[in-house]
């Protein structure tokens, strides 16, 4: 998936409610990028009213060049992991965005963009434990848009979540990775089964 060839930059919004681990979501991206990929980037974090249960985002800005303005005015990638904060971002994209949602908790209407769903929340908690729908995201967002390179973002969960539980955050975000791939497939095999109707 290319970004627009004149900035070679990456623009992401991830939201959610306080509690889902936006925010680490977030640093988790924008780590992978500027440590393991050697580009640069920004994080602004946004928190709603009252963290915990308020509507949280943080923005990523991934490039090649040094950075001027941390704000996302049109994300390239929407990672929604609430209905609120869905709500809240839809009106920014465009036809060239990717919408990635948690398909439980958010429904999107008439997306003008491409867009993927995967049920995080659900799947976090079958591994045992639902505050890992964030890390779960993060694999299906690095399998469907490669905004990082997964050995990046694999490298920056080791080190950025609590000793012990590695593995299990390494397997969660190999689960939404796997799921984001396979999705992909799914959508090759369907577009070539019905090459005439894409012909638009």
């Amino acid at each position: 998936m290319s970004t627009h060839a004149h900035t070679n930059q990456t623009e992401i919004i991830v939201t959610g409610f306080g509690g889902q681990g936006i925010i680490l979501a977030g640093r988790i991206l924008g780590m992978s990028a500027s440590l393991g990929d050697k580009k640069e980037s920004t994080l602004v974090q946004a928190y709603g009213p009252e963290s915990r249960g308020g509507a949280c985002n943080a923005q990523v800005i991934i490039s090649d060049r040094p950075i001027h303005y941390p704000y996302v005015n049109t994300p390239q990638i929407l990672l929604a992991m609430s209905q609120a904060g869905y709500d809240k971002f839809a009106p920014t994209l465009v036809k060239d965005s990717v919408l990635l949602v948690d398909q439980d908790l958010v429904h999107p209407e008439q997306v003008p963009c491409d867009h993927f769903a995967i049920p995080a929340t659900r799947m976090a908690e079958n591994l045992g434990n639902k505050m890992m729908a964030n890390i779960i995201m993060i694999g299906f967002c690095t399998a469907i848009t490669e905004a990082v390179s997964s050995e990046a973002a694999k490298a920056t969960i080791a080190e950025s979540v609590p000793k012990g539980t590695v593995e299990r955050n390494i397997e969660a975000y190999t689960k939404g990775f796997d799921y984001g791939l396979s999705t992909l497939k799914g959508r090759i095999k369907r577009a070539a089964g019905q090459t005439g109707a894409l012909a638009q």
